[in-house]
C-alpha cells in the first residue's frame, strides 16, 4: 500500500435494520478493553442505548468513553463531524459511522469519496451490515433499504442465529447470497464477533475473501461451472458448505457480476472504460471493487466504488509467487452484463 493510503484513517460504515443488533456491537466497541482508540459516530445518541456509565466527559458533541474511545452524534453534517474528529489530538485507529436503521448506506459511504479533506485523511474501509436471522427474510420482502444494506455490505454479521432453525438459517443465507455472494458472512449470537472481523478489514482488497475461499468468485458467476469435468462440479458443493448449493438462489432484483483475467490490462484503456461505465450506469451499480494487474506495472492497483464514485490506489508490489490476475466485482440492479463483459475484454493488452 502506498504511503498515502496507509496513513489514512480507516472508516467502517455500520448499517443494519432496526433491532438487528447494531447497538450491541457498538456498545462492545465502546466498552471492551481492545486497546485501540476508536471514534464512533452515531446518528441519534438517545436512540442508541449507549450505557451512560461508560461516558466520561460529555461536552457538546463528543463523549469520551472509559476505554479511550470517543462517541459523537451527527446533528447535521457528517463532513463537519469528521473534520472535527480528524483535527483532535491523537489520531484514531479507526472511525465507525453508524447509519440509522432505515437508511440507505450509499450517501454515508459516498462522503468518503467526495469531500477533499475527508478523502485526504480517511478511507472507506468496509461497509458492515448487521442482519437479523429471524426477520431478515420478511424485511427483504417489505423494505427496500434492507436489500440495499445487504447488497452494499463487505461484511455481514448475521445475528440472532440462535433464534432460528437450521433450515431457516440456510434459507436466509441463500437469500443473502442471492443478493450479495461476495461479502464475508459471520453467523453470530448477540453480535459475538471478533472486532478484527468487522473493523480495519481493508475490505476492498478482495484478498480478504479469496484467502478464505479461493473459488469464491466463481460462485456468484454461474459461467465458470459448465465446463467442469464430471465430478468436479459436485466436489465444489462438498467443501463449500458455507454456501453449499445456495448459489442457485438468485435475487430477482439484485445481481452480481465477477470478471477476471490473467492477461495484463492496458491502464490507458481500462481507466477510461471504468470511469465511463460508472458515469453512465452508476445508478444501477451499488458497489464495484477490484484488484488490477496492468501491463508495465509491478504494483497491484486496487479500486472500489459506490455508485458513480470511484477511488483507487497502487497498493503494493505483486509478489513473485502470485498469479498476476485482475479480478473485478460489480453488485447492482439490472446490470448491463454483456456490455460490461465486452468492455472489460476490450481493455486487455494485446
Amino acid at each position: 500500500m502506498s504511503e498515502l493510503t496507509s496513513q489514512k484513517i480507516p472508516v467502517t460504515v455500520l448499517t443494519g435494520y432496526l433491532g438487528a443488533g447494531k447497538t450491541t456491537l457498538l456498545n462492545r466497541i465502546l466498552s471492551e478493553n481492545h486497546g485501540k482508540k476508536y471514534a464512533v459516530i452515531v446518528n441519534e445518541f438517545g436512540e442508541i442505548g449507549i450505557d451512560n456509565d461508560l461516558i466520561i466527559g460529555a461536552d457538546e458533541e463528543v463523549f469520551e468513553m472509559n476505554n479511550g474511545c470517543v462517541c459523537c452524534t451527527v446533528r447535521g453534517d457528517l463532513v463537519r463531524i469528521l473534520d472535527g474528529l480528524m483535527k483532535r489530538k491523537g489520531k484514531f485507529d479507526a472511525i465507525i459511522v453508524e447509519t440509522t436503521g432505515l437508511a440507505d448506506p450509499a450517501p454515508v459511504a459516498q462522503t468518503f469519496f467526495v469531500d477533499e479533506d475527508v478523502q485526504k485523511n480517511a478511507r472507506l474501509d468496509a461497509v458492515v451490515t448487521v442482519a437479523d436471522a429471524r426477520w431478515l427474510s420478511d424485511r427483504l420482502k417489505d423494505a427496500p433499504e434492507a436489500k440495499n444494506q445487504i447488497a452494499f455490505a463487505d461484511v455481514i454479521v448475521l445475528n440472532k442465529t440462535d433464534l432460528v432453525s437450521k433450515a431457516e438459517l440456510a434459507e436466509v443465507e441463500a437469500r443473502i447470497r442471492g443478493i450479495n455472494p461476495y461479502a464475508k458472512l459471520h453467523r453470530t449470537e448477540r453480535c459475538k464477533v471478533a472486532l478484527s472481523d468487522v473493523l480495519e478489514r481493508g475490505a476492498f482488497d478482495l484478498d480478504r475473501i479469496l484467502e478464505i475461499e479461493p473459488e469464491f468468485l466463481d460462485v456468484g458467476d454461474g459461467h465458470d461451472h459448465h465446463h467442469d469435468h464430471g465430478h468436479g462440479h459436485d466436489h465444489h458443493h462438498d467443501h463449500s458448505h458455507s454456501h453449499g448449493g445456495l448459489k442457485h438462489y438468485h435475487d430477482e432484483e439484485m445481481q452480481s457480476l465477477s470478471l477476471r483475467t490473467d492477461k495484463p490490462l492496458d491502464a490507458t484503456k481500462f481507466m477510461p472504460w471504468l470511469q465511463n461505465l460508472v458515469a453512465s450506469e452508476g445508478q444501477k451499480i451499488l458497489r464495484s471493487k477490484g484488484i488490477l494487474a496492468f501491463s508495465d506495472d509491478d504494483d497491484r492497483y486496487v479500486f472500489q466504488g459506490v455508485h458513480m464514485m470511484l477511488e483507487g490506489d497502487h497498493q503494493r508490489k505483486w509478489k513473485d509467487d502470485e498469479r498476476r490476475e485482475s479480478r473485478l466485482v460489480f453488485i447492482g440492479r439490472e446490470l448491463p452484463e454483456q456490455m460490461i463483459r465486452d468492455g472489460f475484454e476490450s481493455c486487455i493488452t494485446t
